[in-house]
């Protein structure tokens, strides 16, 4: 025999009736009216405008809010009634310890998650609080003097932090600009103004997963976000100062970085296949993404092409002279992966124009390079390019540190043909000062990156 049915559950007894319910409301102000409707759209039954009016669709969401908890469905929600919703839309913030923090050094007011957070120092233009609970949060306060130049510096600056992952929207406009990063495990969000001489704004970390408590707390510190007198001191701070860190926060590095050089007007460069390997993202001078276009494993070269056109200042011409052995050599590269800003010009010489094992797409170089270097061109004292500096193991062996091998002109330009690109060549051999050969190498040269 079947169960008998549950019985229906019995509303709870209004605490007003009706026409006292409706009395209640309407003593309601317009911002009051309007936090009801978003209060309904959280709780899911209520998907019109935010616009204070109770019409046919407010009062059709109040009914099914009604009966979805237990009270009768008259669609006006008696006093207790709208404080046990509120009571719901604020359950996300329990826990939290929403405070009003008032920071002088940065001339910055605004609600905060006192539980979670906490200071714990200033690295301008930072003021830094970590996580004090189980929350893997993050915050900063972003305080310093400027105008819009600084602005756009700080903009650009911060996409290279760590904290703030690379994909998600981001916008520079005028007087403020807003950064949002989306990653696996975290989400970011920064929001920076200049106002009167003054940049001020914060950045949010929060875990991902959490959207609904991070958005209705984002919401709670903008809202809140109050701009007091005066900006971070710049001499605030500990002082301490570390390669890898701005203010105090990790940049985001690559996998592994080496060189490359323009071999075409519209960008296109020419790096080792090993520079380029098992990259989740390629990058040229850090600034233009890049994809691989052709990859010979056998010679150990590449050739990128630049994802937009670029207008290379130099392009390299291929010395169509043979060298002779002892003859001066120069290799471009950023030895240092990129840390000193501009490539760098090691001197040396030619010492073979074979390999260890008599391999004829391979010279050998009596020059000291470092793992940087790779990648970048070999040239004469002219500023043609006899070949391209390779990476220091070959055939299992390392070399000692002032050997190095480069491929050779011949089996370069037959890559570049494969690859849809005409090399341009001379046989001029004028020798000019080291001076304007480091000038010429610097405009060829460019910095690969491989990112995860």
């Amino acid at each position: 025999m079947a169960a008998d049915p549950a019985p229906a559950p019995i509303p709870e007894p209004a605490d007003e009736t009706l026409r006292e319910a409706r009395e209640s409301e309407s003593l309601l102000d317009r911002d009051a009216r309007a936090a009801l409707q978003e209060a309904m759209t959280w709780a899911g039954v209520y998907d019109g405008a935010i616009d204070a009016a109770f019409g046919q669709g407010t009062r059709a969401a109040m009914a099914r809010w009604q009966a979805q908890n237990g009270f009768e469905a008259t669609g006006v929600l008696t006093t207790r009634q709208r404080a046990e919703l509120f009571r719901q839309f604020n359950a996300v913030f329990d826990g939290l310890g929403l405070e009003v923090v008032r920071d002088n050094a940065t001339g910055i007011a605004m609600e905060l998650p006192t539980a979670v957070l906490g200071f714990d120092r200033y690295e301008p233009p930072f003021a830094h609080f970590n996580a004090t609970g189980d929350i893997d949060a993050r915050l900063l306060l972003i305080s310093q003097s400027g105008d819009r130049a600084t602005l756009a510096g700080l903009y650009d600056i911060m996409q290279t932090l760590e904290i703030v992952p690379e994909s998600g929207p981001r916008s520079l406009d005028g007087d403020r600009f807003t950064l949002i990063g989306e990653g696996a495990l975290q989400i970011s969000h920064t929001q920076v103004w200049l106002r009167d001489g003054a940049i001020k704004g914060f950045t949010l970390i929060w875990p991902a997963g959490d959207e609904a408590r991070r958005s209705r707390l984002l919401g709670r510190m903008q809202d809140s976000f109050e701009w007091l007198p005066g900006t971070l001191d710049p001499a605030e701070g500990t002082g301490a100062q570390d390669i890898d860190l701005i203010s105090g926060l990790e940049i985001r590095k690559p996998k592994q970085a080496r060189s490359g050089f323009y071999v075409d007007a519209s960008g296109a460069v020419l790096t080792t296949a090993e520079a380029v390997a098992n990259c989740g993202r390629i990058t040229i001078d850090e600034a233009y993404e890049a994809d691989v276009v052709l990859s010979d494993a056998d010679l150990g070269v590449a050739i990128l092409r630049p994802r937009q056109p670029l207008a290379p200042v130099r392009v390299a011409a291929f010395q169509e002279v043979t060298p002779r052995l002892l003859s001066d050599v120069a290799v471009s590269g950023y030895s240092y992966g990129g840390l000193l800003g501009a490539p760098t010009v090691t001197f040396g010489q030619l010492a073979e124009l074979q390999g260890l094992n008599g391999e004829a797409h391979l010279k050998r170089l009596a020059l000291s390079a470092l793992e940087g270097d790779a990648g970048g061109p070999v040239l004469d004292t002219g500023g043609a390019v006899l070949g391209m500096l390779l990476a220091r193991a070959q055939d299992g062996r390392t070399l000692p540190d002032e050997v190095s091998f480069a491929a050779t002109n011949g089996a370069l330009q037959a890559v570049l043909t494969q690859g849809g690109i005409t090399p341009r060549v001379t046989s001029d051999q004028e020798r000019i000062p080291a001076e304007a050969l480091t000038d010429r190498a610097g405009e060829m040269t460019v910095l690969v990156s491989c990112w995860d």
